[in-house]
Protein backbone atom coordinates (compact mmCIF):
# COMPACT_ATOMS: atom_id res chain seq x y z
CA UNK A 1 0.00 0.00 0.00
CA UNK A 2 0.76 3.47 -0.89
CA UNK A 3 1.00 5.89 2.16
CA UNK A 4 -0.55 9.47 1.74
CA UNK A 5 1.76 12.17 2.84
CA UNK A 6 -0.16 15.22 2.75
CA UNK A 7 -4.53 15.83 1.63
CA UNK A 8 -5.49 19.30 1.46
CA UNK A 9 -8.67 20.86 -0.31
CA UNK A 10 -7.18 23.54 -2.58
CA UNK A 11 -10.37 24.95 -3.77
CA UNK A 12 -13.90 23.76 -2.95
CA UNK A 13 -14.62 20.13 -4.06
CA UNK A 14 -10.90 19.93 -5.80
CA UNK A 15 -8.76 17.50 -3.57
CA UNK A 16 -4.70 17.28 -3.73
CA UNK A 17 -3.14 14.03 -2.23
CA UNK A 18 0.38 13.51 -2.08
CA UNK A 19 1.14 9.47 -1.78
CA UNK A 20 4.66 7.70 -1.44
CA UNK A 21 5.00 5.92 -4.58
CA UNK A 22 9.17 5.69 -5.07
CA UNK A 23 8.81 3.58 -8.12
CA UNK A 24 6.50 5.36 -10.06
CA UNK A 25 7.54 8.99 -9.39
CA UNK A 26 11.51 7.59 -10.63
CA UNK A 27 9.59 6.65 -13.88
CA UNK A 28 6.96 9.14 -14.82
CA UNK A 29 6.66 12.18 -17.46
CA UNK A 30 4.72 14.95 -18.14
CA UNK A 31 0.91 13.41 -19.51
CA UNK A 32 0.90 9.93 -18.07
CA UNK A 33 -1.48 9.09 -15.24
CA UNK A 34 -1.26 6.50 -12.77
CA UNK A 35 -4.64 4.14 -11.51
CA UNK A 36 -5.70 4.29 -7.79
CA UNK A 37 -7.67 2.71 -5.10
CA UNK A 38 -8.97 4.45 -1.82
CA UNK A 39 -9.95 0.94 -0.07
CA UNK A 40 -9.41 -3.22 -0.82
CA UNK A 41 -12.39 -4.25 -3.65
CA UNK A 42 -12.87 -0.30 -4.78
CA UNK A 43 -13.22 0.64 -7.66
CA UNK A 44 -9.86 1.53 -10.14
CA UNK A 45 -9.35 5.58 -11.08
CA UNK A 46 -7.33 6.74 -13.66
CA UNK A 47 -6.16 10.12 -12.49
CA UNK A 48 -3.22 12.10 -14.26
CA UNK A 49 0.00 13.03 -11.86
CA UNK A 50 0.24 16.78 -11.21
CA UNK A 51 3.83 16.91 -9.74
CA UNK A 52 6.33 14.67 -8.42
CA UNK A 53 9.38 14.92 -6.35
CA UNK A 54 12.00 12.06 -7.91
CA UNK A 55 14.28 12.23 -4.54
CA UNK A 56 11.66 12.07 -1.79
CA UNK A 57 9.90 9.31 -3.82
CA UNK A 58 6.63 11.19 -3.78
CA UNK A 59 3.38 12.33 -6.56
CA UNK A 60 1.18 14.65 -6.15
CA UNK A 61 -2.34 14.00 -8.20
CA UNK A 62 -5.16 16.56 -7.93
CA UNK A 63 -8.53 15.76 -8.62
CA UNK A 64 -12.39 16.39 -8.41
CA UNK A 65 -14.69 14.80 -5.80
CA UNK A 66 -17.76 13.72 -8.21
CA UNK A 67 -19.12 10.36 -7.34
CA UNK A 68 -18.43 7.31 -5.32
CA UNK A 69 -15.05 6.23 -5.56
CA UNK A 70 -13.45 10.17 -5.47
CA UNK A 71 -15.24 11.14 -2.56
CA UNK A 72 -13.72 7.73 -0.91
CA UNK A 73 -10.31 9.11 -2.42
CA UNK A 74 -11.07 12.38 -0.44
CA UNK A 75 -11.51 11.29 2.41
CA UNK A 76 -8.18 10.15 2.79
CA UNK A 77 -6.03 11.84 5.16
CA UNK A 78 -2.11 11.44 5.90
CA UNK A 79 -1.32 8.11 7.18
CA UNK A 80 -3.79 6.57 5.72
CA UNK A 81 -2.71 4.23 2.42
CA UNK A 82 -4.31 3.46 -0.87
CA UNK A 83 -5.09 0.14 -1.52
CA UNK A 84 -3.84 0.53 -4.99
CA UNK A 85 -1.16 2.62 -6.85
CA UNK A 86 -0.48 1.32 -10.42
CA UNK A 87 2.14 3.76 -12.64
CA UNK A 88 2.83 5.39 -14.77
CA UNK A 89 0.92 4.49 -17.69
CA UNK A 90 -0.23 5.80 -21.33
CA UNK A 91 1.49 7.51 -23.50
CA UNK A 92 3.91 10.72 -22.71
CA UNK A 93 3.49 14.38 -23.74
CA UNK A 94 5.27 15.36 -26.64
CA UNK A 95 7.69 17.63 -25.47
CA UNK A 96 9.15 19.53 -28.26
CA UNK A 97 10.20 22.76 -29.79
CA UNK A 98 6.68 24.12 -31.23
CA UNK A 99 7.79 28.57 -30.48
CA UNK A 100 4.88 29.42 -28.17
CA UNK A 101 2.73 26.94 -26.06
CA UNK A 102 -1.13 27.33 -24.89
CA UNK A 103 -1.58 25.20 -22.14
CA UNK A 104 -5.71 26.03 -21.56
CA UNK A 105 -7.06 24.30 -18.07
CA UNK A 106 -10.05 24.13 -16.05
CA UNK A 107 -10.76 22.17 -12.95
CA UNK A 108 -8.66 19.18 -11.97
CA UNK A 109 -6.38 20.30 -15.38
CA UNK A 110 -5.20 23.76 -14.09
CA UNK A 111 -3.06 20.60 -11.34
CA UNK A 112 -2.48 17.77 -14.38
CA UNK A 113 -0.89 20.70 -16.91
CA UNK A 114 1.96 21.86 -14.61
CA UNK A 115 4.35 19.10 -15.18
CA UNK A 116 3.92 19.45 -19.19
CA UNK A 117 4.25 23.56 -18.55
CA UNK A 118 7.70 23.09 -16.70
CA UNK A 119 8.60 20.63 -19.45
CA UNK A 120 7.78 22.45 -22.41
CA UNK A 121 9.61 25.89 -20.48
CA UNK A 122 12.61 23.88 -20.24
CA UNK A 123 12.56 22.60 -23.78
CA UNK A 124 13.18 26.38 -25.34
CA UNK A 125 9.12 27.35 -25.78
CA UNK A 126 7.89 30.72 -24.63
CA UNK A 127 4.01 29.36 -22.39
CA UNK A 128 1.07 31.00 -21.97
CA UNK A 129 -1.28 29.41 -19.41
CA UNK A 130 -4.94 30.06 -19.65
CA UNK A 131 -7.06 28.97 -16.79
CA UNK A 132 -11.11 28.94 -16.69
CA UNK A 133 -13.36 28.94 -13.72
CA UNK A 134 -16.64 29.77 -12.60
CA UNK A 135 -15.06 32.29 -10.03
CA UNK A 136 -11.82 33.28 -8.98
CA UNK A 137 -12.42 31.16 -5.64
CA UNK A 138 -11.98 27.81 -7.91
CA UNK A 139 -8.41 28.90 -9.02
CA UNK A 140 -5.46 27.12 -7.95
CA UNK A 141 -1.97 27.22 -8.16
CA UNK A 142 -1.58 30.80 -10.39
CA UNK A 143 1.47 31.50 -7.96
CA UNK A 144 3.56 27.75 -9.35
CA UNK A 145 2.69 28.94 -12.88
CA UNK A 146 3.69 32.40 -12.32
CA UNK A 147 6.99 30.90 -11.87
CA UNK A 148 7.23 28.85 -15.07
CA UNK A 149 4.94 30.46 -17.98
CA UNK A 150 5.68 33.58 -19.61
CA UNK A 151 2.15 34.62 -19.05
CA UNK A 152 -0.85 33.51 -17.45
CA UNK A 153 -4.93 34.37 -18.44
CA UNK A 154 -7.69 33.68 -16.18
CA UNK A 155 -11.06 33.79 -17.46
CA UNK A 156 -14.06 33.71 -15.14
CA UNK A 157 -17.80 33.48 -15.52
CA UNK A 158 -18.42 36.09 -12.91
CA UNK A 159 -15.70 38.42 -14.20
CA UNK A 160 -14.32 37.78 -10.23
CA UNK A 161 -10.67 37.58 -11.78
CA UNK A 162 -9.01 38.06 -15.32
CA UNK A 163 -11.33 38.47 -18.34
CA UNK A 164 -15.20 37.72 -17.63
CA UNK A 165 -17.14 34.87 -20.00
CA UNK A 166 -16.34 31.22 -21.13
CA UNK A 167 -13.53 29.70 -23.04
CA UNK A 168 -14.24 31.20 -26.14
CA UNK A 169 -12.71 34.63 -25.14
CA UNK A 170 -9.38 32.06 -26.16
CA UNK A 171 -9.50 33.56 -29.08
CA UNK A 172 -9.13 37.05 -28.09
CA UNK A 173 -6.05 36.04 -26.03
CA UNK A 174 -4.64 34.28 -29.13
CA UNK A 175 -5.55 37.45 -31.53
CA UNK A 176 -3.78 39.48 -28.77
CA UNK A 177 -0.53 37.79 -28.04
CA UNK A 178 0.63 39.55 -31.20
CA UNK A 179 4.40 37.18 -30.41
CA UNK A 180 7.15 35.93 -31.88
CA UNK A 181 7.34 33.09 -32.36
CA UNK A 182 4.21 32.30 -33.21
CA UNK A 183 2.13 29.55 -31.34
CA UNK A 184 2.51 26.13 -32.43
CA UNK A 185 0.76 24.10 -30.14
CA UNK A 186 -1.92 24.04 -27.55
CA UNK A 187 -2.33 20.98 -24.82
CA UNK A 188 -5.54 20.98 -23.35
CA UNK A 189 -6.91 19.46 -19.84
CA UNK A 190 -9.59 19.55 -18.14
CA UNK A 191 -13.42 18.57 -18.21
CA UNK A 192 -14.90 17.13 -21.68
CA UNK A 193 -16.81 20.36 -22.56
CA UNK A 194 -13.60 22.58 -21.95
CA UNK A 195 -11.51 20.63 -24.20
CA UNK A 196 -13.90 20.56 -27.21
CA UNK A 197 -14.84 23.81 -27.14
CA UNK A 198 -10.35 24.39 -26.56
CA UNK A 199 -10.33 22.79 -29.61
CA UNK A 200 -12.95 24.53 -31.49
CA UNK A 201 -11.48 27.84 -30.89
CA UNK A 202 -8.19 26.87 -32.04
CA UNK A 203 -8.95 24.92 -35.41
CA UNK A 204 -9.65 28.48 -37.37
CA UNK A 205 -6.07 29.36 -36.03
CA UNK A 206 -4.13 25.99 -37.46
CA UNK A 207 -2.89 25.47 -33.66
CA UNK A 208 -2.79 21.95 -33.53
CA UNK A 209 -3.98 21.40 -30.07
CA UNK A 210 -3.60 18.18 -27.85
CA UNK A 211 -6.75 17.26 -25.83
CA UNK A 212 -5.99 14.59 -22.90
CA UNK A 213 -9.12 12.22 -22.77
CA UNK A 214 -8.06 11.01 -19.16
CA UNK A 215 -11.69 11.88 -17.83
CA UNK A 216 -13.30 9.16 -19.92
CA UNK A 217 -11.35 6.20 -18.40
CA UNK A 218 -12.16 3.87 -16.06
CA UNK A 219 -10.06 0.69 -16.46
CA UNK A 220 -7.26 1.79 -17.50
CA UNK A 221 -5.11 -0.83 -19.03
CA UNK A 222 -7.70 -1.18 -22.32
CA UNK A 223 -9.47 -4.19 -21.00
CA UNK A 224 -13.17 -2.63 -20.60
CA UNK A 225 -13.20 -0.80 -23.66
CA UNK A 226 -15.32 2.16 -22.11
CA UNK A 227 -12.54 4.58 -23.25
CA UNK A 228 -13.09 4.03 -27.01
CA UNK A 229 -13.13 7.53 -28.64
CA UNK A 230 -13.02 7.69 -32.64
CA UNK A 231 -10.33 9.76 -33.94
CA UNK A 232 -9.91 10.48 -37.49
CA UNK A 233 -12.32 8.00 -38.20
CA UNK A 234 -10.60 5.13 -36.41
CA UNK A 235 -11.56 3.57 -33.40
CA UNK A 236 -8.79 4.08 -30.21
CA UNK A 237 -8.60 3.68 -26.72
CA UNK A 238 -7.57 6.71 -24.49
CA UNK A 239 -6.02 4.56 -21.95
CA UNK A 240 -3.34 2.72 -24.39
CA UNK A 241 -3.19 5.04 -27.07
CA UNK A 242 -2.90 8.42 -25.31
CA UNK A 243 -4.63 9.98 -22.86
CA UNK A 244 -3.40 12.59 -25.31
CA UNK A 245 -4.86 12.71 -28.93
CA UNK A 246 -5.37 15.58 -32.23
CA UNK A 247 -8.75 17.21 -30.67
CA UNK A 248 -9.09 18.28 -33.91
CA UNK A 249 -9.79 14.79 -35.31
CA UNK A 250 -11.81 13.86 -31.93
CA UNK A 251 -15.25 12.72 -32.66
CA UNK A 252 -16.89 14.77 -29.72
CA UNK A 253 -20.48 14.12 -30.65
CA UNK A 254 -19.88 10.63 -29.87
CA UNK A 255 -17.78 11.08 -26.86
CA UNK A 256 -19.98 13.45 -25.24
CA UNK A 257 -23.07 10.91 -26.15
CA UNK A 258 -21.14 8.13 -24.25
CA UNK A 259 -19.57 10.37 -21.05
CA UNK A 260 -23.42 10.61 -20.11
CA UNK A 261 -23.54 7.19 -19.52
CA UNK A 262 -23.10 6.88 -16.00
CA UNK A 263 -24.33 10.03 -14.51
CA UNK A 264 -27.12 8.06 -12.86
CA UNK A 265 -25.65 5.60 -11.15
CA UNK A 266 -23.27 8.57 -9.61
CA UNK A 267 -26.39 10.93 -8.62
CA UNK A 268 -27.85 7.64 -6.95
CA UNK A 269 -24.92 6.89 -4.52
CA UNK A 270 -25.33 10.33 -3.21
CA UNK A 271 -28.83 10.29 -2.44
CA UNK A 272 -28.52 7.16 -0.38
CA UNK A 273 -24.90 7.39 0.73
CA UNK A 274 -22.45 9.41 3.24
CA UNK A 275 -19.37 9.72 1.14
CA UNK A 276 -17.58 10.69 4.51
CA UNK A 277 -17.99 6.72 5.38
CA UNK A 278 -15.94 5.61 1.84
CA UNK A 279 -12.99 4.81 3.92
CA UNK A 280 -12.44 1.15 4.39
CA UNK A 281 -11.01 -0.02 7.39
CA UNK A 282 -8.32 -2.28 5.34
CA UNK A 283 -7.02 0.74 3.31
CA UNK A 284 -5.52 2.10 6.75
CA UNK A 285 -1.89 1.92 7.22
CA UNK A 286 -0.67 -0.59 10.02
CA UNK A 287 1.71 1.22 11.90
Amino acid sequence: MNKVKDWKMVVPNMHLLEVEAPEIAAAIKPGQFVIVRPRPGGERIPISVADWDRAAGTLTIVFMEVGASTAALASLRPGDCLATCVGPLGKPSEIGSFGTVLAIGGCYGIGSLYPAVKAFKQAGNAVVAVFEARSSYLLYWLDRYAAVADQVFCITRDGSRGIKGHIGHLSDIINGLGREPPVGRALVNGCTYLLRRAAEVTQPFGIKTVVSLNPIMIDGTGMCGVCRVSVAGHTRFACVDGPEFDGHEVNWDELMARRRAYQEEEAMFFRRTDPAAGVHPEGRCQQ
